[in-house]
């Protein structure tokens, strides 16, 4: 029993021994860095500044290679797959939660292939509607819902999409009936919204404010706990009388589950620095994004949690299917 026992401590301390050793001289050659959705969109942005910013400080290159495809499960499936030594890592959003929520076949488990590294940045979506339609306030939004029931329309860019989750919880959480009209992206979305052809839409802030500057659309509260700096006059949902209502999306680092800790410790603590400044938070502005708070592996693992336990209610109640 005694040479068990001892053969277990010297193993576990060959592990930490080489888990360590490995991390003082990480990395020791490129770094892939999976961006599971397309280059140049929301995505890429807070991807590629933090590739930028580990080549600089850890003398390595951090490549991005964007893989997208169904949903953003292709490119962390390819991450869930690769070794966990810490040089290929996974750029995604948490439509990979609400992939899981709505039962999507995935080739992988969120909670069990994945070493949580670190939030990037948060994408808030802003509940706006056309001018037209005459309302100012989410209350006075949905008064007109209460008095017109199952006549007002909302976009969404898809089924099972961010929006689209964002919508059905506004309809429970506000006792209005209305009418989901899918799109096959945000830019149709957008373009119908514009024109009025729908009455109201939980867009993607990087999308919706070039319409909001323009006058083109009417911003009537931000989606999530925070009011959005380009917005200031903005209220968020909760201010607006709908309660807990926080429907940000997360952009988060992860790598391959096994990977040593650390390595993701180094990687979270070199991006938290990274992303701590006034012109991090600038460009993000710019782009309709916010820094993330949850800059460490134990608190972007509770977000995670959270986050995919939030999707699952909102996808059970109002009866979601994937498509």
């Amino acid at each position: 029993m005694k040479r068990r026992t001892f053969a277990g401590w010297a193993a576990a301390a060959a592990w930490l021994g080489a888990s360590r050793s490995m991390a003082a001289g990480y990395p020791e050659r490129a770094v892939r860095v999976v961006v599971a959705w397309p280059g140049g969109g929301l995505v890429d942005i807070p991807a590629r500044l933090a590739a930028e910013h580990l080549q600089k400080t850890m003398g390595q290159p951090f490549v991005v290679d964007n893989k997208p495809g169904a949903g953003g499960n292709l490119g962390a499936d390819v991450v869930a797959k690769a070794p966990a030594d810490g040089y290929t890592l996974l750029v995604t959003t948490s439509a990979i939660a609400i992939n899981r929520a709505l039962g999507m076949p995935m080739p992988f488990d969120l909670f069990k292939d994945f070493e949580p590294v670190v939030s990037l940045a948060h994408a808030p979506l802003i509940l706006v509607t056309h001018p037209g339609l005459g309302v100012d306030s989410v209350d006075a939004l949905i008064r007109m819902a209460r008095a017109r029931p199952g006549q007002l329309s909302y976009a969404s860019a898809g089924n099972g999409s961010p929006g689209h989750l964002a919508g059905e919880w506004f309809k429970s959480a506000a006792k209005i009936q209305a009418v989901h009209v899918p799109y096959k992206g945000a830019p149709p979305a957008m373009v119908d919204q514009v024109a009025g052809r729908v009455n109201y839409h939980f867009a993607n802030a990087a999308v919706a404010l070039p319409q909001i500057q323009a006058g083109k659309l009417r911003p009537l509260a931000v989606a999530s706990t925070k009011r959005l700096k380009l917005l200031p006059d903005v209220p968020t949902m909760i201010e607006s009388g709908v309660p807990d209502f926080d429907a940000d999306q997360w952009i988060g680092m992860l790598a391959p589950r096994g990977t040593p800790r650390p390595v993701v410790d180094a990687l979270a603590a070199e991006i938290g620095r990274g992303f701590a400044g006034a012109a991090v938070e600038a460009n993000f502005g710019r782009s309709g994004l916010s820094v993330a708070a949850a800059q460490d592996p134990e608190r972007f693992a509770q977000e995670m949690r959270a986050d995919a336990q939030r999707w699952e209610r909102i996808v059970r109640q109002a009866g979601i299917k994937a498509e």
